[in-house]
């Protein structure tokens, strides 16, 4: 059974969530603070953290960035509805996903059952393209699923790698971000384009991409992303 970590200090809402996740078929642990939260991560292995960013203690923030930095599990943050700050900072710390107060029980197995998708599937490559690919310092292993520039390993949690594959696989198409939340988050609604730009800036942070001007994942104003082969 997929296993799932919830991070979660209110009562009724941990064990109201607990609940729906095990008769939804998940193996879940539960914790109510940051603290016990990482103490359980290494115990549990799970295969996604639900996270609530406001806890006692080490703040939500905190945690994901600290899960983020020893882990790539696909974390899906629990925020306040309206908290745009708290949602772009989670975003950017390393969350994959995330989901408002109160949380609707299908909402959120569609979120955790999406992000484990990903996982699985990672980007599945076709006879046209090879299974690795070299733009100069970067090598692309999509058979592997791995990532490597200047010869280092890039640590690219499934949102970062699934964005990457997905604008790689068709180099100078611009990707509005609405086609890339449908294929990379698979939202098919009108999503959040905040998930895409907090991924974009995580993911070029991980490149080691100048700020101003990025070598392989370009903006192009008013439209989207491209990826460029140079």
């Amino acid at each position: 059974m997929p296993c799932v970590l919830l991070i979660e200090d209110d009562p009724a809402v941990r064990e109201g969530t607990c609940l729906a996740l095990r008769h939804q078929g998940h193996d879940v642990a539960a914790a109510e603070t940051g603290e016990e939260g990482l103490r359980r991560l290494p115990a549990f292995l799970p295969d996604v953290v639900v996270l609530d960013l406001m806890l006692p203690g080490i703040s939500g923030l905190e945690v994901c960035r600290r899960i983020r930095a020893e882990s790539q599990v696909p974390i899906i943050m629990v925020t306040a509805r309206g908290d745009d700050v708290d949602i772009v900072l989670g975003l950017e710390s390393g969350a994959d996903d995330y989901v408002v107060k109160p949380v609707q029980a299908r909402v959120l197995e569609a979120r955790i059952r999406s992000v484990l998708r990903r996982v699985e599937q990672g980007q599945a490559s076709d006879g046209a393209i090879p299974s690795a690919e070299t733009y100069g310092e970067l090598r692309i292993d999509r058979a592997g699923l791995t990532v490597t520039c200047r010869g280092a390993t890039v640590p690219l949690a499934p949102s970062e790698l699934r964005l990457l594959l997905t604008l790689s696989a068709s180099p100078g198409r611009v990707f509005s971000r609405q086609q890339l939340l449908e294929t990379v988050w698979e939202h098919s609604y009108h999503g959040d384009a905040r998930l895409v730009d907090a991924c974009v800036k995580r993911l070029r942070t991980k490149l080691a991409e100048p700020p101003r001007q990025p070598r392989y994942v370009e903006t192009v104003r008013g439209f989207g992303y491209r990826f460029n082969r140079t």
